[in-house]
């Protein structure tokens, strides 16, 4: 039996090595896997108005893949290019270092009580509001081991978290966002728009040239159609690339049809990379043209930058430092 399991499972568990903490309270975790890779793993944390600290809405945004061979041009996570797939249990993995984590950091024990068991992980998962997959890699390319983590996640029997509370971000890989619309798990869809037009997209995200707008949004719109949720679209305002008033308008036209929400998200600056992020003028310019036109919309502003936490960065940052070393 015990070479059965040795030979059918891996034992091995995510190691953190790092833990960064902005002032805005956005949590960093860099995890070394058992190949010696580092994957991220961000807590955003989003203090509800007129409400405590401790009663923040709590999100973790999970890594799917080491790197990313998309190749969209602003983003850090695919500046190595990409190493490997997670496999199931190294995603379901970074749930489990966040949530022991959270044990850690919440270990108060009244001593009058001292048989009272310590939170299970899925007690302490609970806590959480959301889980994003919109970490390190493009999750539709490592679709099968996506799908299995997942239902792990979200099966009664392991860590019961609900599946309206799972949102999974692609840059736009068309016959993955149909195949989840059939999946009966049901979680929701976020797409990394990041330019209302193909000329936009064009210019910074290479996905768009197999599968340009005019096949991504008819399947953006029958993965709402299949499953009744609303969708959201994911849009990273880079300072005269696509800030304009021409690009908010066609923005519009696109989140009307989809019936979609839309978070627009200013620039991370990442080294070595030659965006920036809008004044403060433009975004809200950009932000009121939506509103006007009662578009759902939430602005985004910046979390967590001082901790590296565009995705990608604090791996990078890391992985030079240890060959420096080396």
């Amino acid at each position: 039996l015990r070479d059965w399991l040795d030979s059918t499972f891996d034992f091995t568990h995510n190691i953190p090595l790092r833990e960064s903490i902005s002032g805005d309270v956005t949590q960093k975790l860099l995890q070394r896997l058992r190949d010696g890779s580092l994957v991220e793993t961000v807590v955003i944390r989003a203090p509800q108005e007129g409400v405590g600290a401790d009663t923040s809405r709590k999100t973790i945004c999970l890594s799917t893949q080491v790197g990313c061979a998309m190749g969209c041009r602003f983003c850090a996570s695919g500046l190595a290019g990409l190493k490997r797939n997670l496999s199931a249990g190294e995603i379901v993995g970074q749930l489990m270092a966040v949530c022991h984590l959270e044990d850690a950091a919440n270990s108060t024990p009244a001593p009058q009580f001292p048989s009272v068991p310590a939170p299970t992980i899925a007690q302490r998962l609970a806590t959480f509001d959301n889980i994003v997959v919109m970490g390190m890699g493009e999750p539709f390319a490592n679709y099968d081991n996506l799908l299995a983590a997942l239902r792990i996640v979200n099966a009664p029997w392991a860590l019961g978290f609900g599946s309206r509370r799972i949102t999974v971000s692609t840059s736009g890989i068309v016959p993955k966002i149909l195949a989840l619309a059939e999946d009966p798990l049901g979680v929701r869809l976020a797409v990394s728009l990041h330019g209302a037009t193909n000329e936009v997209r064009d210019q910074i995200m290479p996905v768009n040239r197999t599968w340009p707008l005019e096949k991504l949004l008819p399947a953006c719109k029958e993965f709402a159609r299949k499953r009744g949720r609303m969708l959201t679209l994911e849009f990273i305002l880079i300072a005269d690339l696509n800030d304009s008033i021409s690009q908010a308008r066609a923005l519009f036209g696109i989140a009307r049809d989809l019936h979609a929400h839309v978070n627009l998200i200013p620039y991370n600056t990442v080294e070595g990379l030659e965006w920036r992020r809008p004044s403060i003028t433009r975004q809200n310019r950009f932000l009121d043209e939506l509103r006007a036109r009662n578009i759902s919309v939430t602005l985004r502003r910046e979390k967590g930058n001082e901790i590296d936490a565009a995705c990608g960065q604090l791996r990078l940052r890391a992985e030079k430092n240890l060959n420096l070393a080396s």
